[in-house]
């Protein structure tokens, strides 16, 4: 196996769940396809056929703002959109998104060996999300038919368990100076 261009860690902190689907941002993609964004989008709407609403969309207002809530960012998920014709940088559109399907469409549309090569290391990584959710889902579940079966003598045991598989949340360390101990 090649080494991989792009980390599978960077793929995966790439990933968004929005409308009930994973995605990434088009910005994201072109970034791991060493392209422009706007050179990934023409390439899209040259061939918009083959990108139903189901492999990609563009987002909304709101859907940028609970986006920004989610990851706990004060920046617009790194996307400033221009208010005048006269103003530098940002995007006068909103973000589309693109699903695993759309995703592997764009292998299609980009030719570059690059885009090939990322594209196969994002659907890898796809998959392994999805082997890891699936993994997880069978975990909780074969562990509430032994709760079922055993009392509560093992209680302890199986909260105990079930800390491991959801990790209380660790706060943040505040910042600056403060005068309490």
């Amino acid at each position: 196996m090649s080494t991989a261009i792009v980390p599978q860690e960077i793929i995966e902190k790439k990933i968004y769940l929005v409308r009930g689907k994973k995605v990434m941002f088009d910005k994201d993609l072109a970034q791991l396809y060493g392209v422009l964004t706007k050179n990934l989008n023409k390439a899209v709407k040259r061939n918009i056929e083959r990108f139903p609403e189901d492999f990609m969309f563009q987002l909304n207002q709101q859907e940028i703002e609970v986006l920004r809530f989610q990851i706990g960012t004060s920046k617009n998920l790194g996307f400033q959109f221009k208010t005048s014709k006269k103003g530098r940088g940002g995007r006068r559109y909103l973000p589309y998104v693109f699903t695993q399907e759309g995703i592997a469409m764009l292998s299609g549309v980009l030719h570059s060996p690059r885009a090939i090569h990322v594209n196969i290391q994002i659907m890898r990584t796809f998959v392994r999300l999805r082997e890891f959710l699936a993994s997880h889902k069978d975990l909780a579940h074969k562990l509430e038919e032994l709760e079922k079966r055993y009392d509560a003598q093992f209680k302890a045991v199986f909260d105990a368990i079930r800390q491991i598989m959801n990790p209380p949340e660790v706060p943040k360390r505040r910042v600056g100076f403060h005068t309490e101990p």
